[in-house]
């Protein structure tokens, strides 16, 4: 892909709340989308083919994003798959002096340090996803909105110069966790547990949630203003050694399917988001992510119910 093509694309992405171009994801995330269940509750649907939203001379595609880090033969298979940059062959010149994992470190091609004398051959993988879809009818289908919020997003409910909600975000997307020995404590290093505010961009309820972390996490929640709990999601480790159920991994999240019309949230509804991680040892390159799918409109035999 040249780079005049490249800088032509335009991502439509899902509808937040990070800042543009990163987490526009809208399905699977990790190695646990092969035991998350992605569908959606009849009558709710994901609209994509509308051709009013398609600037002029430009086409619809969808894009499927993969990065695979190869383990075979590796000195430290967890080391590699939370992408410490010691395992890396990788130059220390282009990172900061504290950065000591994630995404920088485990880029395309990069290799994680294998044992002396291994020599892996080289191997084709490949991937299928099912995407059920139905032709739209607004009388059938009723149209949701994706969001995705980020334990790393540093946005704080303040208020500009023209009084409004502030929506500057800037979502880290990964972050590093300290165990939470007597010294880190000590020194507030602990983060284990860790808690970001979000803010509800529309009125409507809650029809499916799901988080994605990474190996060592407990589990995450998202929280109403008023502490309620909308969703939580746990990681489903694997306990076998056949393809979805390696040991140790994260091969799956559970998943929030709320009764319809039972979990509402409003705009401007401030919220939070908290993640948490194993505190007995360190991590390096997690992830804290929380997807919602919203619906704004009710199916007609709820239409009593206020959105």
């Amino acid at each position: 892909m040249n780079a005049d093509y490249a800088n032509s694309i335009i991502i439509a992405g899902n509808n937040g709340v990070c800042q543009r171009h990163t987490l526009s994801y809208f399905y699977g995330m990790g190695t646990e989308a092969r035991k998350t269940s992605n569908f959606l509750p009849d009558p709710y649907g994901i609209e994509v083919g509308n051709e009013k939203e398609v600037p002029l001379g430009y086409e619809e595609k969808w894009v499927l994003n993969v990065h695979a880090i190869d383990t075979r033969g590796v000195e430290d298979r967890i080391g590699c798959l939370e992408c410490k940059c010691s395992l890396y062959d990788v130059s220390k010149d282009e990172l900061d002096d504290d950065y000591k994992g994630g995404f920088k470190c485990c880029y395309d091609k990069a290799q994680c340090k294998v044992r002396e004398g291994y020599n892996g051959e080289e191997r084709n993988l490949y991937m299928k996803y099912t995407v059920q879809w139905v032709d739209w009818d607004d009388n059938f289908v009723i149209p949701v909105k994706v969001y995705v919020f980020d334990v790393t997003d540093t946005w704080k409910p303040s208020t500009d110069s023209s009084g409004l909600i502030s929506q500057e975000h800037d979502c880290q997307v990964e972050y590093d966790v300290e165990s939470c020995s007597l010294e880190n404590k000590l020194h507030g290093k602990c983060n284990a547990n860790k808690r970001s505010k979000v803010m509800f961009q529309d009125n409507g309820f809650i029809v499916y949630g799901v988080a994605h972390q990474h190996i060592g996490a407990i589990g995450a929640t998202l929280y109403g203003e008023d502490g309620r709990v909308l969703c939580s999601s746990k990681p489903i480790y694997g306990e076998g050694d056949e393809i979805g159920n390696e040991d140790g991994y994260v091969v799956g999240m559970s998943t929030c399917y709320p009764r319809l019309g039972h979990v509402k949230i409003s705009k401007g509804e401030i919220g939070s988001l908290v993640s948490k991680y194993d505190h007995t040892q360190n991590h390096t390159g997690v992830m804290g992510i929380f997807s919602i799918v919203v619906a704004t409109k009710l199916p007609n035999s709820l239409s009593h119910m206020e959105v």
